[in-house]
């Protein structure tokens, strides 16, 4: 009779818990959320953040407010967030390295980035410029390979450090094409062009928004684009892919992640709304106008991607042979 109780007050409880957590996702968001940007104020992340908060904010009828914890390549950011409770009202506006790159660039990254996190959804792709300096002598991508060719290690090229998306997506570029180029690391990309504008290094693959007010002024030569098809701001100049078929497009998305094990209605709501913003005519100008391209997509797509993002840029880290304290 006792174990009869129990199990009929158990079920009940169950049944209430449930109810809550039904009623819980109907009501979201019922206060404000939290978005954590791994990025310093300023940064591109930050300006793809804001954006997205500010749009949220109306399209949720909820305030989104923007948290900057940058550091540690995002580490900080991502552990902050995947020890919050999953309910939706602390996210995480990742990207391509945060998810794909780190666990094969660190030795302790102290949570898994494919399964400690609910995929919400892809936000925007970050343009990326092959730029070479104007003291080079290289003008277009052919010159650089017959260049790097003839002097194997004989052409520089700068990054915003080792294990940077500067750094691994040059290396990719040289792998794919059959070059040797020899890698002079800066602690940001700022020094690192500068380097190229100078002449100290020969080329350098940088962030479209960074390089090409260079290009503009004429201080470095554009020599390809790293996008799936030609920007409208740079339609004359090449991608990658169209110079060399069997080097990849150069991921640099950015994407929406919450806690794991986050309630599916609740990410359904929150990918909604990410949609919402990236169709929006007006913030999907801003974006474009930034050289971000907007992507919009489901949980699932987002996942798969970083998941074979994982694969192809994990093997070329372990191949050279890059570990980072």
């Amino acid at each position: 009779m006792r174990s009869t109780r129990r199990l009929l007050l158990a079920s009940i409880g169950l049944g209430l818990t449930f109810a809550a957590g039904v009623a819980a996702a109907q009501d979201y968001p019922s206060r404000p959320i939290r978005l954590v940007i791994p990025q310093a104020p300023g940064s591109g992340a930050d300006a793809v953040g804001r954006m997205m908060a500010d749009f949220m904010t109306r399209d949720l009828k909820q305030s989104v407010v923007v948290d900057n914890k940058p550091g540690a390549n995002g580490i900080i950011a991502s552990q902050l967030v995947q020890k919050e409770p999953a309910d939706g009202y602390t996210l995480l506006l990742t990207s391509v390295s945060l998810v794909s790159f780190n666990q094969f660039l660190y030795k302790n990254v102290p949570y898994d980035p494919l399964k400690d996190f609910t995929f919400v959804a892809p936000v925007a792709d970050a343009s990326f410029v092959l730029v070479a300096s104007t003291k080079s002598g290289i003008k277009s991508w052919d010159d650089l390979v017959k260049k790097a060719k003839a002097d194997p290690d004989g052409v520089t090229y700068a990054s915003a450090g080792t294990g940077n998306s500067t750094h691994l997506y040059t290396e990719m570029i040289a792998l794919r094409s059959g070059m040797k180029l020899r890698h002079i690391p800066y602690k940001s990309s700022g020094p690192a062009l500068m380097a190229v504008v100078s002449g100290e290094t020969d080329v350098m693959t940088v962030v479209t928004a960074t390089g090409l007010p260079q290009v503009k002024a004429g201080k470095v030569v554009a020599l390809a684009q790293s996008g799936e098809t030609r920007s409208p701001q740079m339609p004359n100049l090449p991608t990658l892919k169209e110079l060399a078929p069997n080097i990849p497009a150069l991921p640099g998305w950015y994407a929406l992640v919450a806690p794991a094990k986050m309630d599916p209605k609740v990410t359904q709501k929150l990918a909604a709304s990410v949609n919402n913003f990236l169709s929006d005519p007006v913030m999907k100008q801003k974006l474009v106008d930034a050289f971000l391209f907007p992507i919009p997509g489901t949980p699932e797509g987002i996942q798969k991607r970083a998941e074979s993002e994982a694969k192809s840029w994990g093997g070329l880290i372990r191949d050279l042979k890059i570990q980072l304290d």
